[in-house]
């Protein structure tokens, strides 16, 4: 159980630190509350997921080739700068008109949170170097039960971050006044515009080196 826990809060390290991903989920749950923001996350989680098991299954090399990282960074910055204009754009929308948009807009966080994460290189880097490490102590010094459990830990923790970070963005909704959910909008989205410009560079760096 110790490990477990200690799994947990590496789960919750991984998730904490600002990317697209938190300020993704700042807006959505500023404009549309928990749910909306909470969706974004599990959409990251299960990205998350497929790269684990591409590692895990030992076909994650050809993520790392030149054309794959080229590609994975230009995708990235047109799907961020896409998101982050598409947020400026909609600042002054607080709120679903009726069920079906809101299970539009359900579909369409989850779906946004998983391309921003598959798309993202640094997260495929990092899951590779943390998640590989992890995965080769385990399996050499405890075998595949316990890299199950550690795994499960690792998610646990994530699952509780993007729950903590969904209820975080969710307080504004219900309490913030209409000019501080625009504020939170406009940052969010120049966050995002402004990762998606970082990734272009780092494509740029690629073709040309």
């Amino acid at each position: 159980m110790d490990a477990f826990i200690t799994y947990v809060f590496l789960g919750i390290s991984l998730s904490a630190p600002i990317g697209p991903i938190n300020a993704a989920q700042l807006d959505k749950g500023a404009r549309f509350g928990f749910t909306q923001a909470w969706l974004i996350g599990l959409g990251a989680m299960c990205a998350d997921l497929l790269y684990m098991l591409l590692i895990y299954f030992g076909l994650a090399h050809f993520l790392t080739t030149p054309f794959m990282k080229t590609f994975l960074w230009l995708f990235g910055c047109f799907v961020l700068i896409y998101t982050g204009v598409d947020t400026l754009r909609n600042v002054k929308v607080t709120q679903e008109a009726n069920p079906r948009d809101a299970q539009s807009s359900g579909v369409s966080s989850f779906r946004s949170g998983f391309i921003m994460a598959l798309t993202n290189p640094l997260n495929i880097l990092f899951w590779l170097g943390i998640y590989g490490s992890i995965l080769a102590e385990s399996v050499q010094n405890y075998g595949l039960t316990q890299v199950l459990w550690h795994t499960s830990g690792i998610f646990a923790g994530i699952l509780l971050w993007d729950v903590a970070m969904a209820t975080i963005a969710s307080s504004f909704h219900k309490f913030g006044n209409r000019t501080t959910l625009q504020m939170i909008s406009v940052i969010a989205g120049l966050s995002l515009i402004g990762f998606g410009i970082y990734f272009g560079y780092q494509a740029y760096k690629q073709l040309i080196g």
